[in-house]
């Protein structure tokens, strides 16, 4: 037997569902350990999960899909963001510091640990971190060909939530209703010292 195999969990900051899905399944993200001797006597390519510079993960990718051919997987997160300047889109790293490339140990390896952005293949002790292809096609099969997956911040009876528009921009409220149809939700809110209801667009709110 040439691997052992260990179940690690992303370090990322949003879960989205589809994701939570993959881990609480069968589907988790699976990585062998295998060593370098038996890794060199391989003659396909196999996928490695590799270090890279933080927030560089995407572009470390591009680079070495151009300079060597090698196929890589970097997906990325899409959502909005609160900020002093308003509401804004952000795109990280759904692995941040890591990425998956597929190659031939033997011929392939000097090249890529040396390539922009790379800091070298994950290990643990004297092994190295590779994937099997079943879990690289259920990560893929999520994030789609431009692997990025946007973060569905659905919207609960209950939840609190700013409103980031609108006279009453910059209150916390609560959602009492959800109304689909219209694309808006009911929020109640206390105004002047009492309570009322009114009806906001969902694009002009976010999750408190």
């Amino acid at each position: 037997m040439f691997f052992r195999t260990t179940r690690v969990f992303a370090n990322i900051k949003f879960f989205p569902a589809i994701f939570l899905e993959l881990w609480s399944s069968q589907a988790v993200v699976t990585i062998m350990t295998q060593s370098a001797a038996a890794l060199a006597l391989l003659d396909d390519p196999v996928w490695f999960c590799l270090r890279a510079e933080p927030k560089r993960e995407h572009l470390a990718a591009i680079s070495l899909r151009r300079q060597f051919g090698v196929e890589c997987l970097s997906p990325r997160l899409r959502f909005r963001k609160l900020t002093q300047r308003g509401p804004i889109w952000f795109v990280e790293a759904m692995f941040p510091g890591y990425l998956f490339a597929r190659f031939n140990y033997a011929t392939q390896r000097r090249a890529v640990e040396s390539s922009h952005g790379i800091r070298g293949i994950v290990r643990f002790g004297d092994r190295l971190a590779t994937l099997p292809d079943d879990t690289i096609t259920a990560l893929r099969s999520h994030a789609g060909i431009d692997e990025v997956v946007t973060i569905d911040a659905s919207l609960k009876i209950g939840q609190p939530v700013h409103i980031i528009e609108g006279p009453f921009r910059g209150l916390e409220v609560v959602i009492t209703q959800v109304l689909p149809a219209k694309e808006r939700i009911r929020v109640l809110l206390d105004f002047l010292g009492r309570s009322m209801e009114i009806d906001v667009s969902t694009a002009k709110v976010l999750p408190a």
